[in-house]
């Protein structure tokens, strides 16, 4: 950056201290702070259709339709979901991002989050308002789904209420808040990451719901910087 000042010693002694500030920030394009910036959000779903989705054949599942600019999944007896297609999962991080999303459960009292996501070469599940309708946890750790783990947690879910969830995979954690607020922070080192035999069809990347009518939105996933894997945020 060039800087011109040519009204005394004061104004020069102002400018190199502007200068130095603005340096300090990383204001200039191509300083490490423009570099940290996020990687730009890949969609997951475009709110009119179901391009880059499939109907989940569990052989006894509900409608999967496009309402008011979301993803419905109907109640199903008792599982209904949507699998990523292979062309649209080529085009997704695999390790090392971030998945969000809303949701919100519009009929029943179970999972209105299904969540399946690829763990490196393998997948596992994010389950909201299971076991009665209030459970949280990963299925599965080592063979213990979402009720028998370390991940498992409770939180008073409301039908018609919209909640914001956000996943980060890393090498060695998986990550999860609701609302902002952390819920799930469990490292994976050595751990045994797999799906239960009843939502397996959403492997790699999927949604499903159990006995329940659910509304999906804003479904996205970026990459996570170097600096963000460094600093591994809570």
């Amino acid at each position: 950056m060039r800087v011109h000042c040519n009204f005394g010693i004061g104004l020069w002694s102002v400018c190199v201290l502007v200068v130095g500030l603005s340096s300090a920030r990383g204001d200039e394009p191509g300083t490490p702070a423009d570099r940290a910036q996020p990687a730009q959000d890949i969609s997951l779903f475009d709110g009119k259709t179901l391009l880059g989705w499939k109907k989940t054949q569990f052989g006894s599942e509900a409608g999967v339709n496009v309402v008011d600019g979301c993803l419905e999944l109907e109640l199903g007896s008792p599982l209904t979901g949507v699998t990523i297609t292979p062309e649209a999962f080529r085009k997704v991080p695999k390790q090392n991002y971030e998945l969000t999303l809303e949701a919100k459960r519009v009929i029943g009292g179970d999972f209105f989050v299904g969540l399946t996501f690829p763990v490196k070469k393998d997948s596992c599940s994010l389950i909201m308002g299971g076991w009665g309708g209030g459970l949280i946890g990963i299925s599965s750790l080592d063979s213990f789904d979402a009720s028998e783990n370390e991940t498992t947690t409770y939180h008073a879910f409301k039908n018609d209420q919209w909640y914001k969830v956000r996943v980060r995979v890393t090498d060695d954690r998986i990550r999860v808040w609701l609302d902002n607020e952390p819920v799930i922070n469990v490292e994976t080192t050595d751990k045994r990451i797999s799906t239960r035999i009843e939502v397996s069809l959403c492997e790699p990347l999927g949604l499903c719901t159990f006995q329940t009518t659910a509304h999906l939105r804003n479904l996205k996933m970026r990459p996570l910087t170097k600096t963000e894997l460094a600093r591994q945020e809570n």
